[in-house]
Formats: C-alpha cells, structure tokens, sequence
C-alpha cells in the first residue's frame, strides 16, 4: 500500500488538542506523521486545502444486519466507508443466538470496521423490533447473552435494551432489569432506547405515567451507561410531558451516564432545542438509518410499513451521520463540540479509545475528510420543522487503515438550498 500525504487540511484531532492547519502522512495502514509542511518524499499528495481531516468518524447507531433483520437492516458499507465513515456500531441487531452470522457474514466481509451492541432479547432487531411480543420479559436470556458477550469481546462492545411506553405498559420494567443486570455481568455499557417505540396495546396494558420511565430506569444503571434518543419528540424521553427537560436528566449525568443523540426517524428539532437550552450537550453522535427510514429498496415480501409509521422514509427527511453533524452546528454547537462526538467520545463509548478516534502516530489510518461549505440550505425533521443552516458539512473520502474510499453512497442527503 502506497503512502498518502493528505496535504494542508485543517486537522482537528481532540485526542491531541490538534486543531489548524497541517499535513498527515499515511504509511500503509499506519499514520506516519501529523505536522505543518511535512516533506512529500514518495508519497502520492492529496491536496486538502478547505477541507477537514479528522480521525476516522465512528457511527455510536447503525442497523446493518443485513438479510438477517429483513427490511431493517442496511448494508454497512453504504453506512460505513462509503459515507465517510470508517467505524460502524449495529445496535442491537445481533443477539445471543445470531451473533456468529453477524461476524460471519456482516462484520467480517465489510470494508467497514464494524462492531455490535448485542440485543438484550433473544431475536434481537428482526425486522426493526417490529412485533412487539417477541420483546418480552421471557424473550431474555440474561445467562446466554451474558455468556455470548464474553466470548465475543472483540465484536461486541456493549448491551443494547429499550425503555419507552409501549413496552412499559406491556411488561412494565422487567425486560430493562434483565438488561441492567447483562451489563453489570458483563461490564458492558448499556444502550437504552427511550421515547416511544411500539404503540400501547390495543387491549389492557398497565397505566404508565412517561414521565416515571427515565426515574426508574436510571436507578437501575451504572456509569458509562448510554442514555439515547434525547432529541426524540415521544414521550417518556429527556423532555417532559410540560415540555421541559426533565428533572432527573441532569442527576443521570451526574451519576456517570451518558448521552447519544441517535438521529433517527424520531428526531426533533423542537425538542433539541428544549434539551440544548437547558444545557445539555451529548457525548456522542448517531445516525440510526435502517431501511424504513432511508430511501433504498426493501427485500421482496417485506413488511409495506412500520407500526411506528414515523420510522418511515416519507421523502422529506433524509440524513447520515454527517448530516446529522450539520444538524447539529445548525443547532448552535460549536465544530469542537461536535468533533469527539463522532471520534474520541465515540472510541471511548465502546473502549476503543486507545485505538480509534484520533491521528496518532503510529496508530492506525482511519481518517476522514470532509468539506466544510458556507451557504444556506434547509434541515427539516420528519415532524416538518424546517431550519436554516448556515454551514454544511459533506463526506469527500476516508482512508480505512489507509485504503481509500470516496463518499459515493446513493444514500447520502442532498440538501436544498435555502
């Protein structure tokens, strides 16, 4: 493999503290140097100038089981190096029993680096998590995926559950006590879903306040834990039914939890701006595409719609993780704020830090390089909130472990001027 000399980009690596104008040098699949003016030598220059070089962005939400989850899963690649992105986390799409298919058939053959949250229940993410009574209490098998997770910790790096209404009135909290206790088994973070997921069971069902969700849910948590999903606009999530944030999210973080936006179909642009006036910025970034909500074609058979019908792909929104980059600089975060949630924040959410998530020298060449463009163009949501974004930012090319591969994926946004 050639060497690569990405030439006068502005590196932000906040890993290091870099952040101005450099060169890096890429030797193999290793990074050789990152410094001003480095000397090309013999290695082929790629001229970088206006553009950002960052460590290679790691996606904290996708859903790329492939086949496996039907309808659901989306091809890594086209999540992955294809949209700049070099690491990839599938939540919850593999479980106990079918985790030797994910790294048979999705984890190992991907250009992509690819890991898993594994899925607390049995079936894990078939077909989007769409029938509900497979999510039940007795659809866990806390000693199976407890022991599953042990023997595969190169690939799974971490629990994957869901605490939101239409479970609650099902089950109440059992099912997120069996995750709870796979994470402290294991040591694993657990990634909990919150905001409404399945509607409320047409017959019966416990009464449940959406409200109480996140109070009895974080008493069962430990810290590193991930609290997703706080821009959602259903209930029982971040924002109270009064519509402000809600009074135990700042103790949660207080206690060590984290939080990742985990974009989505459910996110709200009303509801980020409720949680970011009070102050509260996440850790980390994810996309959440999966096939109901991104504009690819579903597999012959599939389902025609969600239960949920606002997982699906209506044509007014569309997003990646770099988009939801834009989204969230549109929002008034800072690039520096932004940057370690899709690199060091990410690396250290799956306990990478030591690896992924920054240009060191002598580590491996994940890289990616985006254009950083002025303009206006409209962001809207799937509740129809439009807003103005001033800057846009766009996957040009990334190099996992030094290989290159353009941002050529057909499911890449194309935002409208505005």
């Amino acid at each position: 493999m050639a060497k690569v000399l990405l030439r006068n980009g502005r590196v932000i690596d906040p890993a290091s503290g870099w952040d101005g104008r450099a060169d890096v040098l890429v030797d193999g699949p290793r990074i050789a140097a990152v410094a001003p003016d480095l000397p090309p030598g013999d290695a082929r220059v790629i001229d970088c100038s206006g553009q950002l070089v960052l460590p290679g962005l790691i996606d904290t939400h996708a859903h790329v089981y492939q086949h496996v989850t039907g309808r659901f899963g989306l091809n890594a690649d086209l999540c992955g190096v294809q949209s700049g992105v070099t690491t990839l986390v599938d939540q919850g799409g593999p479980s106990c029993m079918t985790l030797p298919g994910f790294r048979a058939f999705i984890a190992e053959p991907a250009r992509t680096r690819t890991f898993a949250f594994l899925s607390a229940y049995l079936v894990g993410g078939l077909e989007g998590h769409y029938y509900p009574e497979l999510y039940r209490p007795e659809c866990v098998d806390v000693d199976a995926t407890v022991r599953v997770a042990d023997a595969n910790r190169d690939i799974v790096k971490g629990i994957k559950a869901h605490a939101e209404l239409g479970g609650f009135a099902r089950w109440g909290i059992a099912v997120m006590q069996s995750a709870a206790q796979i994470g402290q088994r294991t040591g694993l973070p657990v990634y909990i879903h919150f905001g409404q997921l399945w509607p409320l069971p047409e017959k019966g069902g416990l009464a449940v306040d959406a409200d109480s969700i996140l109070a009895q849910v974080v008493d069962l948590l430990k810290p590193g834990d991930v609290l997703a999903h706080p821009f959602s606009r259903h209930p029982g999530g971040f924002v109270s039914a009064a519509g402000r944030l809600h009074p135990l999210v700042r103790e949660a973080l207080a206690r060590g939890l984290k939080i990742d936006v985990g974009h989505g179909s459910h996110f709200s642009f009303r509801v980020a701006r409720v949680v970011l006036d009070a102050g509260i910025v996440p850790d980390t970034l994810g996309a959440d595409m999966h096939g109901y909500n991104t504009p690819v074609p579903p597999p012959p058979g599939s389902p025609a719609s969600h239960p949920d019908p606002e997982h699906m792909f209506a044509g007014r929104t569309r997003f990646s993780l770099v988009s939801a980059m834009t989204s969230m600089l549109a929002l008034g975060l800072s690039l520096e704020q932004v940057v370690p949630m899709v690199t060091t924040n990410a690396a250290r959410m799956i306990g990478m830090e030591s690896t992924l998530g920054a240009l060191r020298v002598g580590g491996v060449a994940d890289v990616t390089v985006l254009a950083d463009e002025r303009g206006s163009w409209w962001l809207s949501d799937n509740e129809g909130t439009r807003i103005a974004a001033q800057r846009m930012l766009r996957p040009v090319f990334c190099l996992r472990a030094g290989e290159r591969f353009d941002a050529t994926s057909v499911i890449l946004p194309q935002l409208l001027a505005a």
